[in-house]
């Protein structure tokens, strides 16, 4: 079993920025060389999430509305009067999504679907400088 890892950086915008990965991880299977097996795409940070979705403006919209409803910005959220700052929200958002996910490798390709995008969501207040970690197992 073969492992190949490579780390990116994405420049976001917070408030819900969502962006569309799938490129840097299709290219990070392709320079693995393994054909056949798993890529895990690892956000670091506590304020994003990892997920798929068909990547249009319809889309992204529905989901940050949803999120929106879920977890919106203005509570009063326990996490920001311990810490003095306002991100509490970005803080559960992640929680609910989740950093990371895994996709299929099949015959040296990423294994998603034509309407599948993998996306970076970046919840936290501010803009950041995200890290993504594509881990690529198989053989």
């Amino acid at each position: 079993m073969g492992a190949f890892q490579k780390t990116f950086r994405v420049s976001t915008r917070g408030r819900a920025d969502v962006r569309d990965i799938s490129a840097e991880v299709e290219s990070a299977v392709a320079e693995s060389g393994i054909r056949r097996g798993i890529v895990n795409v690892s956000g670091a940070g506590s304020t994003l999430g990892i997920t798929t979705l068909e990547y249009e403006l319809g889309c992204v919209a529905d989901l940050r509305r949803a999120l929106d409803n879920i977890a919106p910005a203005n509570l009063d959220y326990a996490h920001n009067a311990r810490w003095g700052d306002e991100n509490g929200y970005a803080h559960l958002r992640s929680a609910l999504i989740g950093t990371s996910r895994s996709f299929p490798v099949i015959d040296g390709r990423l294994g998603v679907g034509t309407w599948q995008q993998i996306v970076l969501c970046d919840f936290d207040d501010r803009p950041r400088e995200r890290e993504i970690t594509a881990t690529v197992l198989g053989d």
